[in-house]
């Protein structure tokens, strides 16, 4: 066989060798992409996002549009082919898998995860627009979760309203780790509790709860970061009784990032008028009970999915600034927002029509 026919068939089989090895060795990567956009103020699969019952509500325009990425499952592989053609596409990326999926987390548990911190989210949201709206909003210190085999296992459970521990008034979530933390290893600690059934029934009833309890545990040991300190194995969380209903219809939806636009879509329907003046604003962040909003992942996706349906601004979180200003879509005003105030600020401008002092990202 000639030299140069033998270089030939060597060279190709090479490729082909290289192209299968590219096609079937999965890679350590997961990839991110733009994922659907849903507007606050409209209806999904048929209903509508937000509904409110037992309090007036207005007419609203515009577009007030929630964004979302999308993401390989946890079970799925990348090869190195596709990982290739993931970096070079420019609505997409492509990460380590450890970076949305990490310490070896399955895809149950990080849809359960996502599940948990939306459903915060919706809470806050609506916290922070009720309280923009000055309507009285009561709350409350519960235990949100109960690690297993710990101290507080079958003596708390998910619901109960923490009133105080050794005594002490439990006024935020954090209160009751600074006073468990007070203590050394092994040491008893006392929770004052409102059992979750009797919260729920006391909620039913329209009543004040009447019957308490005093639960005794002996602490443990956490090493967290190599600092050893008491704990009971419970997370502290806040829950609300609002004066209305306020339902989010939203499914296949997870995460926290959407708790601004569902502030700013409650806002909205409780109050006249229209706060977009018709325009289509879209965005992103989270937000916490005081209205404050913080940073969210998949920014550069949620820009371009935003930008795809029709948005000509998008309120971008202060801390997510810098990384959505690298690649803004053409046609889209990125508005910095730091609290539900900068958001309702910068919307008046928008629906005015005088933007030329609006808060950008590039400025």
């Amino acid at each position: 066989m000639p030299r140069r026919t033998a270089t030939m068939l060597a060279s190709t089989l090479m490729l082909i060798a290289l192209l299968c090895a590219g096609v079937f060795i999965p890679v350590p990567y997961a990839e991110m992409s733009p994922g659907p956009t849903v507007n606050t103020l409209g209806d999904h699969d048929g209903e509508p996002v937000l509904q409110i019952a037992g309090k007036k509500t207005y007419p609203t325009s515009g577009h007030l549009n929630m964004t979302t990425v999308r993401v390989t499952s946890a079970d799925y592989r990348m090869n190195l082919v596709e990982a290739v053609y993931g970096w070079l596409a420019h609505d997409n990326k492509v990460v380590p898998h450890e970076t949305l999926y990490p310490d070896g987390k399955t895809e149950e548990q990080s849809t359960q995860e996502n599940a948990e911190e939306f459903s915060q989210s919706q809470e806050s949201a609506k916290v922070a627009a009720l309280k923009e709206l000055d309507v009285p909003v009561k709350s409350w210190v519960i235990v949100s979760t109960v690690v297993k085999e710990s101290p507080a296992e079958g003596k708390l459970h998910a619901g109960d309203v923490i009133k105080a521990v050794d005594g002490t008034t439990v006024k935020a979530p954090a209160d009751v780790a600074k006073l468990v933390t007070e203590h050394k290893p092994g040491q008893k600690v006392r929770f004052t509790i409102v059992p979750a059934k009797e919260q729920a029934a006391a909620e039913k009833e329209k009543r004040m709860p009447t019957r308490t309890e005093v639960v005794t545990m002996t602490t443990t040991t956490s090493d967290d970061d190599g600092e050893k300190r008491a704990i009971v194995g419970i997370s502290a969380g806040t829950d609300h009784t609002f004066p209305f209903t306020i339902d989010i219809k939203l499914a296949d939806v997870g995460g926290p990032s959407a708790g601004l636009m569902f502030a700013l879509g409650i806002y909205d329907k409780l109050t006249p008028g229209s706060l977009t003046g018709g325009r289509f604003v879209a965005g992103t962040g989270t937000i916490d009970d005081a209205g404050k909003v913080g940073p969210i992942g998949g920014i550069e996706m949620k820009t371009v999915g935003a930008r795809a349906k029709g948005a000509r601004y998008f309120l971008t979180p202060t801390d997510n600034c810098a990384a959505a200003a690298e690649d803004t879509p053409d046609g889209l005003t990125l508005v910095k927002v730091g609290t539900i105030q900068d958001a309702l600020g910068a919307l008046k401008d928008i629906r005015s029509g005088d933007t030329a002092d609006l808060p950008t990202c590039g400025k």
